[in-house]
């Protein structure tokens, strides 16, 4: 990421460090309550989970908008925000999760499953997975409150002022979107998708949490002025409208071995994207029965599933959705182009954009 990078803060060792600072955050609350083995349960999932894998871009942008900002290396409160933003987002994944009925996540069974198969036994072993697993993302979520002050490496209360504003916002957005992301899927109704609706989820359950809030979060620990906050935003939310969009596209056209996902789950859910959207738009009556047929059906086969797909290509919903990744990207460079940042972290949130909007996982 060129010479003026500090070496520890290459994006690429950023994901190590967070990682390693959240298994000690769970060691310490395993030890802590030791008369409560459920808990070491609860936190081995969450470990779990985070041994998987995942992009970190979270933490990842964290990290980046302190650099935007300061020549300084991060102190330890950018790092403890950036670990606490893994959590939320380890609550935001089981909880979507349960309300999609996934089976998978990153290749590994989804936390519901494993906590059903854990009492397969009884009856209701379904429903008391899912239960069990609202009570683990809420214990995530929790924790990445109290991350923010379990040690003396936790943010001061002058950093705390600074960020509690954001991280709220982040929290409300979040939730939103996915109100809003649950609310429009499921079969296609009389009225068709919309693509300005499905745009609006994108942008809260997508855009503002996974790049505008974390990018925020750095650089206003680090001092940024409104100026500064509003550039940043105008790379962060375009480059959350590309990534999203391109994980709609790998949700239908991607290879499971890579994502860690079905290609039947976007269509099984019935979710409304602006690829779904488009597609309805401009089909045909004998296209849109098939998208009528498929979009919600928990039943669908691989088979139906391809004649979706072939309907999302023939329509040319495909085609227009990576127009509209690759304007999105362009955008987002534009933005950097006149943004008063490090230079080192124009470098780096430049080929973070790039590795968004083709990326194939």
């Amino acid at each position: 990421m060129g010479t003026t990078t500090h070496p520890s803060l290459d994006p690429e060792h950023v994901p190590a460090a967070v990682e390693a600072l959240l298994y000690e955050f769970l060691d310490e609350q395993i030890r802590d309550a030791a008369d409560l083995p459920e808990l070491a349960l609860f936190a081995g999932l969450l470990r779990d989970m985070i041994a998987a894998g995942g992009k970190r871009i979270r933490p990842v942008l964290c990290v980046v908008g302190w650099l935007a900002v300061s020549d300084r290396p991060p102190p330890p409160a950018v790092w403890r925000v950036a670990a606490s933003l893994e959590l939320f987002h380890l609550f935001a994944l089981i909880h979507d999760d349960i309300m999609d009925a996934s089976e998978t996540r990153r290749g590994k069974p989804t936390a519901h499953r494993l906590l059903a198969a854990r009492h397969h036994a009884r009856g209701d072993a379904e429903t008391l997975g899912a239960n069990a697993a609202m009570l683990l993302g809420d214990l995530a979520l929790g924790w990445s409150y109290e991350l923010l002050h379990a040690t003396h490496l936790s943010p001061t209360a002058e950093h705390l002022s600074r960020v509690w504003p954001l991280l709220n916002a982040l929290r409300t957005e979040t939730l939103v979107g996915q109100y809003l992301d649950l609310i429009s899927a499921g079969p296609v109704s009389a009225t068709l998708p919309d693509t300005v609706a499905a745009r609006r989820v994108i942008r809260y359950k997508t855009a503002k949490y996974t790049c505008e809030r974390p990018l925020q979060l750095g650089a206003h620990l680090a001092g940024a002025d409104t100026n500064l906050l509003a550039a940043l935003s105008a790379y962060a939310l375009p480059l959350g409208e590309a990534f999203q969009l391109r994980d709609d596209l790998l949700g239908v056209y991607g290879s499971p071995e890579r994502t860690g996902k079905s290609v039947l789950d976007d269509f099984r859910e019935g979710k409304h994207t602006v690829l779904a959207a488009l597609a309805l738009q401009r089909a045909t009556p004998a296209q849109a029965r098939v998208l009528h047929a498929g979009l919600g059906n928990r039943d669908l086969t691989a088979v139906e599933a391809s004649e979706m797909r072939q309907v999302l290509t023939d329509t040319g919903a495909q085609a227009t959705v990576e127009n509209l990744i690759s304007e999105r990207y362009e955008e987002a460079l534009t933005a950097l182009d006149h943004a008063p940042l490090r230079p080192a972290a124009t470098t780096i949130l430049r080929s973070m954009a790039t590795a968004a909007a083709s990326r194939a996982s």
